[in-house]
């Protein structure tokens, strides 16, 4: 009766090593210690593992393949437009793209889908996976054994072991609450994201940070939290006019809540932006349909994607020109600026609602 067939994972084991160390003897790396190489191939030699020849074969040229690492939930706004880029810029780059999906976003455990791409010889990763929790800490831990060129996108932008591109949160949540207070808004919720997201902690810290800067409330009764959907950003409202009943601007951290805001604001009779403005994030293509139109905080998505490609592409022929292990030499951190898109969700800057409830200059 056959036996099945060895794994690398079986035989990086058996050598007490990991798989990419495997890997690298199999094709030969000198990247490894004399005596590892030995053992490893003493175990290779006993155990009879055979690895693909094709992609062994492959490892002498280049497969014009980039691995794409992106969220199982395809319905977020933003992983998703960022795929979109990756995909148009790869294809005009001359690379196809193998996509993987997470769809347990907080896992730590890569290792697995790092083999399987380094098996089928990608000639670099880019890692698409919304930053949540701890789940990028892996890439401390293994970036020195990585065999092609990995770089994230989306998130914090920025990790001390990998190349990184991001979109500046900060600034979103500062940019958001500036426009609020300038139409003379005093008293401005939030409604964030999913706490763990690295996305909704940075626009609530801008939130926050703008708040002090002007020496306005912003206490925790001015928090509410969502999870990306209309039906949170519903919710949220009723929970911020609850806990504040003076609110008067509500910054939700993505046009899908703002959807929300807008639709409890009409069920309560709150007149935006008169009595209430509101602002969103994201310019979906709907925002301009809204009613009222809706103000929004416009991300570089399609830009982050594209960036991504080309920096990955740039790794590449890097690691290949100095004939090393093709690993980004220096860690790169882009961080793309967001855009303000004005409309009528919001009073107009230098505005106020007098007593008889109309618009009039702030004093």
């Amino acid at each position: 009766m056959p036996h099945a067939r060895l794994t690398i994972k079986q035989v990086a084991e058996a050598a007490g090593v990991s798989t990419q160390t495997v890997s690298r003897v199999i094709n030969n790396r000198p990247d490894v210690a004399p005596e590892t190489f030995q053992r490893i191939q003493r175990i290779i030699a006993a155990t009879g593992y055979a690895p693909n020849m094709f992609a062994r074969g492959l490892t002498q040229g280049r497969s014009h393949v980039l691995g794409v690492v992106a969220a199982g939930q395809l319905e977020y706004f933003g992983p998703s437009h960022i795929l979109m880029g990756i995909e148009r810029q790869a294809a005009d780059s001359g690379y196809s793209i193998s996509l993987n999906l997470i769809h347990e976003l907080e896992t730590t455990d890569v290792e697995p889908l790092l083999t399987s791409l380094f098996s089928r010889q990608v000639d670099g990763i880019i890692w698409a996976v919304p930053e949540v929790g701890d789940n990028r800490s892996w890439s401390n831990e293994v970036a020195s054994d990585l065999l092609v060129p990995v770089l994230h996108v989306g998130g914090i932008g920025g990790r001390a072991s990998l190349g990184s591109i991001g979109i500046d949160n900060y600034a979103i949540g500062r940019m958001a609450t500036e426009h609020l207070l300038l139409g003379g808004a005093r008293q401005v919720g939030i409604i964030t994201g999913p706490p763990r997201w690295w996305e909704s902690q940075q626009r609530k810290l801008g939130w926050r940070e703008t708040l002090q800067a002007h020496g306005l409330p912003m206490h925790e009764q001015l928090v509410a939290i969502g999870d990306w959907g209309a039906t949170s950003g519903e919710e949220g409202l009723y929970r911020l006019l609850d806990q504040a009943p003076e609110l008067d601007a509500v910054f939700a951290s993505n046009d899908q809540m703002a959807l929300g805001v807008l639709h409890a604001a009409h069920r309560m009779g709150r007149r935006v932006p008169e009595d209430l403005s509101v602002i969103g994030v994201d310019n979906i293509a709907e925002a301009s349909h809204f009613w009222p139109s809706l103000t929004t905080i416009e991300q570089p998505l399609h830009m982050a994607g594209a960036q991504a490609v080309r920096e990955i592409d740039s790794a590449i022929r890097q690691a290949r020109q100095v004939r090393r292990a093709p690993e980004i030499a220096v860690p790169l951190l882009t961080l793309l600026q967001p855009k303000l898109i004005i409309r009528e969700s919001t009073r107009p800057t230098g505005m106020a609602v007098d007593d008889t409830g109309s618009l009039a200059e702030a004093v």
